[in-house]
């Protein structure tokens, strides 16, 4: 998470001033890259599990992690400007405001969607009796996300990251509820699809957004405090939904996603409002 953030401050730090309309594509690029990863992250420690080799899936995850960190840090071309601690403490009362306030909520959201998701599909393959059908509507999910996060980066954009926003979080939960009812294993895979459409939109908005609601020189702490939100809604859903689903089954599982896209509508819903004496205030600060 920590590392997501920093390679989003460097984004930032990147594509600054004029050059700050490709901010959206960067984020899409990020979020393809993600995509890829966890999609192809699985597929290797599985080959390498089946090879005989079932250590060598968290030696090469750790790697990855340590040697990718080293190279963020030697870009030194993209590194933000330092700041010093007074400015910092003045910059960081954008942190309470609630045009931020508002991203973070829609990134705990976001993480209770996604911790659902998880045990809900997993939940439903093996109540079919056809547990390796999971690993086919992960697939299907994951696929669609990369094709969403490719399709919005592409895309000339017109109108405010806002009113986007809210567009595909109303679209996710358009495509989030026929998952509490519907049951034919091809419907429910179709609809995993649609939301795979919406979820990398949503995470390159909340990226955008949270860049132009804080001073830069409070931007790292910010996109951290963002993907912190978003791996509390992972853990504590997958626990909660984990209960639903004993309870009730998979599509109470499905209800709790379902639940969590509603939020994060009205959340974005009420982005529309957000005061422009806020935003001049944040640009004033950089």
């Amino acid at each position: 998470m920590e590392l997501g953030a920093l390679s989003a401050a460097r984004w930032s730090a990147l594509l600054s001033g004029e050059r700050a309309a490709a901010l959206p594509t960067a984020f899409a690029l990020e979020a393809l890259a993600n995509g890829v990863s966890y999609l192809a992250g699985p597929a290797l420690v599985s080959v390498l599990g089946a090879a005989g080799h079932p250590g060598s899936g968290v030696l090469l995850a750790a790697a990855l992690v340590v040697g990718g960190g080293l190279v963020l840090a030697a870009q030194r071309r993209t590194m933000p400007s330092l700041t010093g601690r007074a400015e910092r403490r003045n910059a960081g009362r954008a942190l309470l405001r609630s045009a931020f306030l508002r991203q973070v909520a829609l990134g705990l959201a976001l993480g209770v969607f996604f911790g659902a998701m998880q045990v809900s599909v997993a939940a439903y393959a093996v109540g079919r009796g056809t547990p390796d059908a999971a690993a086919l509507l992960y697939s299907a999910s994951n696929c669609t996300n990369l094709l969403g996060g490719w399709a919005y980066g592409a895309w000339r954009h017109g109108g405010s990251p806002q009113r986007h926003q809210a567009a595909a979080a109303a679209c996710l939960a358009v495509a989030s509820l026929p998952l509490t009812f519907l049951d034919a294993p091809l419907a429910v895979g179709a609809t995993l699809a649609l939301t795979g459409l919406g979820v990398p939109v949503l995470l390159i908005l909340t990226s955008v957004l949270t860049e132009s609601s804080v001073p830069r020189a409070v931007l790292t702490q910010a996109f951290t405090w963002g993907n912190s939100a978003s791996a509390a809604g992972i853990a504590g859903a997958a626990a909660v939904a984990g209960r639903v689903v004993d309870a009730g089954g998979a599509h109470g599982g499905f209800g709790v996603a379902a639940g969590a896209v509603v939020v994060m509508t009205i959340l974005a819903l009420g982005g529309l409002r957000d005061s422009s004496p806020d935003v001049t205030e944040v640009v004033n600060l950089r």
